[in-house]
């Protein structure tokens, strides 16, 4: 996943690169001034686009991130069902073992 040096190196290449073509422009200004407008809003389009596409990968990341969690929850939950179900099944064999011992000492 790209972080913010990414964007930041980007950004200076596509400033670089508009800098370079108006130094070395071998046109009249109104042509140069034209082109640049251009290749900005080329450069914006391809940052819009290139936000978009990392907004939608973060976007289904957390989905297969949340659905991960929910079936690890889920499995959790079920497994902590099942050992709360053999404590009370040892409890009540306990308790049964208690009130026969309970039955001899009254008798």
């Amino acid at each position: 996943m790209a972080n913010g040096s990414d964007i930041k190196s980007f950004l200076i290449g596509a400033a670089i690169g508009t800098g370079l073509g108006i130094l070395y422009a071998p046109r009249k200004g109104s042509k140069t001034r034209e082109l640049i407008r251009y290749k900005a809003a080329g450069t914006t389009n391809d940052v819009k686009d290139w936000v978009n596409q990392k907004r939608e990968d973060i976007a289904l990341t957390a989905e297969e991130k949340k659905k991960d969690f929910d079936k690890k929850l889920e499995m959790t939950l079920s497994s902590m069902s099942y050992k709360a179900e053999d404590v009370i099944t040892s409890l009540e064999k306990k308790l049964e073992d208690l009130k026969k011992k309970n039955k001899k000492l009254q008798k």
